[in-house]
């Protein structure tokens, strides 16, 4: 097991990374103010682990509460956010009753939202059993629902009390959803670790089979490029918009799309290549650099190309994003590989042409 910390003064809290770890009552004991928690999970995670995490904690005398959601991007809304709150006043939750997210990104931000919100803030712990989970969503306190106008448009930042990720986990995992999960840690490389999008190039026939050494580390890798960028920036107020890349591009397509029907990691993909095209067409990317991030998403087995919306539409979209200030859509846009910059100071030209080149 690897452990580290997210560095937030009195708020810090350690994310573990390891095999078997749903098991490991000890690692959650700690960070339990009461014994009863709520586990919130889905229709998809729950038959494969919610029993195997519940019962090592009902053996501690601790109370569980299950709550099981229906799976998928399209339910990550007020409706479905209401079942969390039915079920907590249901069983008489308090302030010191802690809600486990079990599950993806979808689990994890409604189940943090929820315990952001419920009785004005409740304890929660995050075990992501999703690769993208693992290396992004469950770090760094952001959490919330979609609206039908925009994605992730209501929210808090809410830390939890821990990160727990088992990598067994990922040994169901979908390969859609493997790779999906892999668009998010080839951001890293791209944003600001070189030397990581170096390795992840070499070995991304590894991350493909689930080698558990190559997974194991590159989550590592990715929780500790995320862990750092959340203790210097933790709202968001400067560097931490960094980690939006190709976000922007890729909301819009998941909402122009209809929720559910590209994965974010895909969107995320295609998204990264609308921004790296951009670049190239301001002079700050070079060819040779375009076509390093078009052959590893094609190596991850993930889209390159991004759907067809309307150059209209796609602006429509993005002008919904959460980084536009004072009316202005800013941009995570790149300089090199490994070196990414936050911009509304942009050709306005470049992104009309970027937009209108999607066949």
């Amino acid at each position: 097991m690897q452990t580290l910390t997210v560095e937030l003064g009195d708020r810090a809290y350690p994310i573990h990374i390891g095999r078997n770890l749903l098991t490991r009552a000890d690692l959650i004991l700690p960070h339990i103010k009461r014994k009863q928690v709520a586990i919130v999970s889905n229709t998809t995670v729950a038959p494969l682990y919610l029993e195997k995490l519940a019962v090592p904690l009902r053996e501690k005398n601790v109370d569980v509460i299950p709550i099981v959601l229906p799976d998928g991007e399209q339910y990550k809304n007020a409706e479905t956010l209401n079942l969390v709150y039915d079920a907590l006043l249901t069983h008489r939750c308090e302030r010191n009753t802690t809600l486990i997210a079990l599950g993806g990104g979808v689990i994890g931000d409604m189940c943090g939202y929820a315990a952001a919100t419920f009785l004005r803030g409740v304890p929660f712990i995050q075990i992501p059993t999703t690769l993208l989970a693992q290396v992004d969503s469950s770090v760094g306190g952001k959490t919330g629902i979609n609206h039908p106008l925009g994605k992730n448009m209501i929210g808090a930042f809410y830390q939890p009390q821990l990160v727990l990720a088992d990598t067994d986990t990922l040994n169901t995992l979908p390969k859609r959803e493997l790779s999906a999960g892999i668009a998010e840690i080839i951001k890293y490389g791209l944003i600001r670790d070189p030397d990581f999008f170096d390795w992840l190039e070499s070995n991304m026939p590894l991350l493909m089979k689930c080698d558990p050494d190559a997974l194991a580390y590159a989550v590592d890798r990715s929780c500790r490029n995320k862990a750092e960028v959340v203790a210097a920036d933790e709202k968001e107020s400067g560097e931490r918009a960094l980690l939006n890349l190709g976000h922007t591009f890729g909301h819009a397509i998941e909402n122009g799309m209809g929720y559910g029907v590209w994965l974010h990691g895909e969107a995320v993909a295609a998204g990264t290549m609308l921004a790296a095209h951009m670049s190239q067409r301001m002079g700050w990317l070079k060819a040779s650099e375009v076509a390093r991030i078009t052959r590893i998403f094609k190596a991850a087995e993930l889209p390159v190309d991004a759907p067809a919306l309307g150059v209209e539409k796609y602006l429509e979209l993005m002008s919904l994003d959460k980084k536009v200030a004072d009316g202005k859509i800013r941009l995570v846009l790149l300089q090199g590989i490994g070196k990414a910059i936050i911009t509304d100071n942009y050709s306005q030209d470049a992104l009309q042409e970027t937009l209108a080149a999607i066949a």
